[in-house]
């Protein structure tokens, strides 16, 4: 699986001075991971509890190595992870550096969200009904989230040092936006798995089409 998030090279990532573009397209998941089984607790007894099911056709698109001069206006941003019926909302979470995410307990009981994740480790413990913890992610890379409590929760973070990537829609459809005129790779991600990077050229002030399927 690649994941990278750096700024171009001379040979890699090349961009002209010139007006902004955008890269559109769909990504089509061939496979859906089915979400785990949640493990029943003495509370089900009789009547289990309603479940979200994670949206796992949500996938990122990319630039592999972003353009030079991406990384000069890097704004912290914020984002919100819900704990909602036993199921992180969202199921995937794309973020630039510097971001702080807050995991509210949406749930009338306790949860622990943690990561043993390389780019970002924590373990913000348990905590009630109604509260809320945040962690800042600043360092680019794939963050795997968990709860301590339920071992079926999980969730997905990518984490980028540029700002040119794109959720797709309920349809897989995608657009990256701002994107100055050059050649660059693009890469297609969806619950772990990556696709092969496509040479995607963006014209001055106009627009590329690139598809992707994955699994």
């Amino acid at each position: 699986m690649s994941f990278v998030a750096t700024a171009g090279r001379a040979s890699e990532g090349r961009a002209s001075a010139g007006r902004p573009g955008f890269i559109r397209g769909r990504v089509n998941v061939r496979r859906v991971a089915a979400p785990m089984d949640r493990r029943p607790g003495v509370a089900d007894f009789g009547m289990p509890r309603d479940r979200d099911i994670p949206d796992v056709r949500r996938s990122v698109v990319y630039l592999e190595s972003a353009p030079r001069g991406a990384f000069e206006t890097n704004d912290a941003g914020h984002a919100v992870m819900d704990q909602r019926n036993e199921t992180f909302v969202p199921h995937v979470l794309a973020i630039t550096t510097g971001t702080s995410v807050d995991f509210p307990n949406s749930d009338k009981f306790y949860h622990n969200v943690f990561s043993l994740s390389k780019p970002a480790r924590f373990d913000l413990g348990r905590y009630a009904a109604g509260r809320s913890r945040s962690i800042r992610f600043d360092s680019p890379g794939i963050v795997r989230v968990f709860c301590d409590i339920h071992s079926h929760m999980n969730a997905f973070i990518l984490v980028f040092g540029h700002p040119f990537f794109a959720m797709t829609d309920t349809d897989g459809r995608y657009r990256i936006e701002n994107v100055p005129p050059g050649t660059y790779s693009v890469i297609a991600w969806n619950e772990g798995t990556s696709s092969e990077p496509k040479t995607v050229t963006v014209p001055d002030g106009g627009s590329a089409e690139q598809d992707f399927a994955v699994r």
